[in-house]
């Protein structure tokens, strides 16, 4: 137990503020890390079973890791600081992450939870629009455009200046890119996932991201199929990169392997973004919200959020209020010491539908206590 407590200990330590992140912070982080898989190696457990017990599996040891690649947007906070109020560091979220006993890692509730208190937030590894809403919402936070917030960088649209600023370390690669083919490929397949390999690669490429922030993420499981449909899109990604003129040097990461391995990620951790705008100070409202939302306006891969696990009647959710930025809330009172589940599909489903879905989709037979009921 008290390694346990330690591995939680050295998660959370040096927790740091959500809106603005030191040049130092990737390293603390990856420093941190390092360490939390030392306590993993001391309560028995080899890297294997890491990956085979955990959905989050930190693999900051390697030797391609470079000082210039950031640990990006494990960000998350409770604050909410209000009107004439000194911006304060922000207190880490009521939470600590262990081992289930059944469902690998959980994040578990260190007090009591009121019913509609914010948890946390997360702020995305990466994102990427729906092509339906390309040019809609902004290519970062993906807030809906209005004509009034619109800043444009020729055919790339902003909500603000900063959103711009933010976005510039990927903008020269992504936008001398043509993305004609690659999307009409993502459309006509109706695929969504490939985007969000599409725009992490030109993070990689611009030297936003490391080529293997992901792979700290459970990857889903493949058929030889799904390998072969895979296939098809990377060799339109590197393609499409190529045209660009892309430097060989610049695509050295983007294999199949990579490509294949990225997908198999974000098939099973990836959110679908769904804005509740401003109904979310009533908690049944904003629940309501989601489920009539007209689609999404995109999707979106977190870290943190990726702790969590199933459950058809969940204590916690997920929302959207006006950009990518996640809410995680209580949907009812949680004690200490409870696990804090989330509901990864539509809870409104009958029970057939519920394990169909989570089956093929998660790959996981649910056996959460409404399911054993058979409701």
């Amino acid at each position: 137990m008290y390694k346990v407590q330690m591995f939680n200990f050295l998660i959370f330590q040096q927790y740091d503020t959500v809106t603005h992140l030191p040049s130092c912070y990737s390293r603390t982080c990856e420093r941190i890390l390092q360490n939390a898989l030392e306590v993993g190696r001391d309560l028995g457990m080899s890297r294997s079973a890491l990956v085979r017990h955990s959905r989050c599996v930190w693999r900051f040891i390697n030797p391609r890791t470079s000082q210039e690649k950031r640990l990006l947007s494990f960000n998350f906070s409770t604050s909410e600081h209000h009107e004439n109020q000194r911006p304060s560091r922000p207190a880490p979220p009521p939470i600590r992450v262990s081992l289930t006993e059944s469902a690998g890692r959980g994040v578990f509730a260190t007090r009591i939870i009121g019913a509609g208190d914010l948890i946390h937030t997360a702020k995305p590894i990466v994102s990427h629009p729906s092509l339906f809403c390309n040019e809609s919402v902004c290519q970062f936070c993906l807030r809906r455009l209005s004509s009034s917030m619109d800043t444009k960088s020729q055919s790339v649209r902003f909500c603000s200046e900063e959103c711009k600023d933010n976005f510039m370390a990927v903008f020269d690669v992504e936008t001398r890119t043509d993305w004609l083919a690659f999307h009409e490929y993502c459309r006509t397949e109706s695929l969504k996932y490939p985007l969000l390999v599409k725009r992490l690669a030109c993070m990689v490429i611009s030297g936003a991201a490391p080529d293997d922030c992901l792979d700290i993420l459970q990857p889903a499981i493949l058929s030889p199929e799904m390998v072969l449909k895979m296939e098809e899109g990377f060799g339109l990604l590197r393609t499409t990169f190529i045209k660009a003129n892309i430097r060989d040097e610049q695509l050295a990461f983007l294999t199949k392997q990579w490509y294949t391995s990225v997908l198999s990620r974000i098939r099973i951790n990836a959110f679908r973004i769904e804005l509740v705008g401003e109904l979310y100070e009533d908690l049944l409202s904003s629940a309501a919200a989601c489920i009539e939302a007209e689609s999404a306006i995109g999707n979106a891969v977190y870290m943190l959020p990726s702790f969590y696990n199933h459950d058809c009647d969940p204590n916690a959710h997920i929302i959207w209020i006006d950009n990518v930025d996640a809410r995680l809330k209580a949907l009812r009172d949680i004690e200490e010491g409870e696990e804090l589940r989330i509901c990864y599909i539509d809870a409104s489903m009958d029970h057939n539908a519920r394990q169909k879905l989570l089956y093929y989709g998660f790959g996981f037979e649910c056996k959460c206590l409404r399911c054993l009921s058979g409701d």
